[in-house]
C-alpha cells in the first residue's frame, strides 16, 4: 500500500474533488510512476473525453492498462479510436482483478454506474464517474456508505463550472456585487437536434437514465450550488411527456428502418457519421443497442417539459425548467439581490444576432478539438440606483464552453494553483446535485414538496461543504 503524509492526503483530496483523477500529477498519489487507469464504458464519451484526449494529452502522467464493456464489438473499436495497446475485458470484475489500476474510470449508463463505483472502491482503486453519480437515493446512500467503509475517493466528472463565463458570474456573487442572493431564474433550452437525441438514445428511458432530471439537469444544479454556494433544502416541481414518445404522429424501431423518413422532422440519418457507424451501428447485433432509435418510441417514459423551485438552506428560492425541443439552444439566469441583479446568457440568438445554424451549434459544442473558437459574451450587472454594467467575458464554443479542457489542463499544467472560487467538486456536491433531480421526480409523482433530508443521511447545509 501506497502511505504518504496528511498534507499530500489533504492536497490528493482537493485535487480529486476537482472533476477528474487523471489529470492529477503522479506524485499527488505518492507514485513514482504513471497511473495505471482502466476505463468501463466505451461509449462516445468514454472514448473520447475520458479516453484519447488523455492518451493523446497526458502521455507522460498516465497510462491506460484496462477497457471493458459488455458490448465486445464497441470495446475492439473503442481501442483501436483511443490508440492503446492494453487488455481489453468484458467482466469488469477480471479486467479489475487482472490489472490492479490505481484509478476506474466509469463511463456506462447512469443506472449502473452504482455497480462499478463500488466494485472499484472495494477493490482498493480511486474511481471517477461521468455525471451524474448516479439515478436515484438508494444508489447514492450506497455509494456514500462506500467510500467510508473504503477509504478510497470518488470523483465526479463536472466540467461546467471549470468554463470562464461560469466564473465569472461565481466571481460577480463572491464578491458581493449585488449582495446577498435572495432568488434566482434559471431557464436551460435544448434544441431539436441536441434535444432530440437524448429520447434517441437509452437516456429516453427512466430505468436507464432516471430522466432528464438526473443524466442533463444535474450539471445545472450543481452550478446553481456553486454558485450560490449553499446546499438544497426542498424541491417542488411538476413535468411531463407531451411532446416525445407516443405523442408522435407515428413511429418506428430506427431512422435507418422507418418508413416516414420524408414526413418526420427528427429523421437522422447516422449513415452520414462514420463514428457512429463504426461505434454502434457496427456492434448492434451484440447487444441490441440502437443508437438512432426513434423518437416516438412507445417505450419512452422520461419527461420531455420539467420545472422545478428549489428551496435551498441559506434561504434562496431558484426557479428552473428545462425544455427539450426548443428552436434553439441556449440558457439564461437571473440572480436578484438585496443590492442589484445579475443577468447571464449564451447562445440565444437574438441577443447577438448569431448565424450558427443550431445544428453546427451542437456540434462545436461537443468538439474536444484543441483549436478553439474563442469569443466574447456578455454579463449584465445592475445595481440598486445605479446604471447597470455589461461586461464582456471571453468563452470558447468547444467542450462546454472551454470547462473540459480547463478541467484537465489546469491540474496537469497548474496543479499547485490555488483555488479562490472553488472550482473543485467532491463527492458530496455530487450527491447534492442529483438530489435535486430525485426530489423533483417524487415530487411530480406525490404532487407534494420533497425535503432533501429525506432522501439520504446528508443533511443540507446552510453553507455548501
Amino acid at each position: 500500500m501506497v502511505r504518504f503524509s496528511r498534507r499530500s492526503f489533504l492536497h490528493t483530496v482537493a485535487l480529486l474533488a476537482a472533476g477528474t483523477a487523471v489529470s492529477l500529477p503522479v506524485n499527488a498519489f505518492g507514485l513514482h510512476r504513471k497511473l495505471r487507469v482502466t476505463l468501463v464504458g466505451t461509449g462516445v464519451r468514454g472514448i473520447s473525453f475520458w479516453g484519447r484526449r488523455l492518451v493523446e494529452q497526458y502521455p507522460d502522467q498516465l497510462e491506460f492498462v484496462g477497457l471493458s464493456d459488455i458490448n465486445p464489438g464497441r470495446l475492439q473499436y473503442g481501442k483501436e479510436y483511443m490508440k492503446v495497446d492494453c487488455p481489453t475485458f468484458v467482466s469488469f470484475k477480471e479486467m479489475l482483478s487482472t490489472t490492479k489500476p490505481d484509478l476506474v474510470i466509469v463511463c456506462t449508463t447512469d443506472s449502473s454506474h452504482h455497480e462499478l463505483i463500488i466494485q472499484g472502491l472495494a477493490a482498493g482503486c480511486d474511481v471517477l464517474t461521468e455525471k451524474p453519480l448516479t439515478t436515484d437515493e438508494i444508489k447514492a446512500q450506497a455509494i456514500l456508505d462506500a467510500e467510508r467503509q473504503y477509504g478510497k475517493n470518488l470523483i465526479v466528472g463536472f466540467n461546467y463550472r471549470w468554463s470562464p463565463y461560469m466564473t465569472k458570474i461565481k466571481e460577480l456573487i463572491m464578491n458581493g456585487e449585488i449582495g446577498e442572493i435572495t432568488s434566482v431564474d434559471f431557464n436551460w433550452y435544448l434544441n431539436v437536434h441536441h434535444g432530440a437525441s437524448y429520447f434517441r438514445r437509452w437516456h429516453g428511458l427512466m430505468a436507464k437514465g432516471g430522466s432528464l432530471w438526473i443524466h442533463k439537469a444535474t450539471h445545472h444544479f450543481d452550478l446553481l450550488n456553486w454558485w450560490l454556494d449553499s446546499e438544497p433544502e426542498e424541491v417542488f416541481a411538476y413535468g411531463a411527456l407531451e411532446h416525445y414518445g407516443k405523442n408522435g404522429p407515428f413511429r418506428g424501431t430506427s431512422c435507418r428502418s422507418c418508413s416516414y423518413k420524408k414526413e418526420c422532422d427528427y429523421y437522422w440519418d447516422i449513415t452520414g457519421d462514420s463514428h457512429a457507424m463504426k461505434l454502434y451501428v457496427a456492434n448492434e447485433a451484440h447487444d441490441g443497442y440502437i443508437r438512432d432509435g426513434c423518437v416516438y418510441r412507445n417505450e419512452i417514459d422520461i419527461y420531455d417539459k420539467m420545472s422545478a423551485q428549489i428551496k435551498y438552506a441559506n434561504g434562496v428560492i431558484a426557479n428552473y425548467s428545462l425544455t427539450t425541443y426548443s428552436p434553439f439552444e441556449g440558457w439564461r439566469i437571473a440572480f436578484n439581490g438585496q443590492k442589484g441583479r445579475i443577468e447571464a446568457w449564451l447562445d440565444i440568438p437574438w441577443m447577438k444576432n448569431d448565424s450558427l445554424d443550431q445544428e453546427s451549434l451542437h456540434a462545436a459544442e461537443m468538439q474536444q478539438a484543441e483549436n478553439i473558437d474563442v469569443i466574447h459574451e456578455p454579463v449584465v450587472l445592475y445595481k440598486n440606483w445605479k446604471d447597470y454594467q455589461i461586461i464582456q467575458v471571453a468563452s470558447e464554443r468547444a467542450g462546454h464552453g472551454g470547462g473540459d479542457r480547463r478541467l484537465h489542463d489546469k491540474l496537469f499544467k497548474q496543479s499547485d494553483a490555488p483555488d479562490p472560487y472553488g472550482h473543485a467538486a467532491g463527492l458530496r456536491d455530487g450527491v447534492m446535485s442529483i438530489l435535486i433531480g430525485v426530489a423533483a421526480r417524487r415530487s411530480i409523482e406525490q404532487s407534494n414538496p420533497v425535503k432533501i433530508a429525506s432522501l439520504t443521511d446528508l443533511k443540507p447545509k446552510v453553507k455548501r461543504g
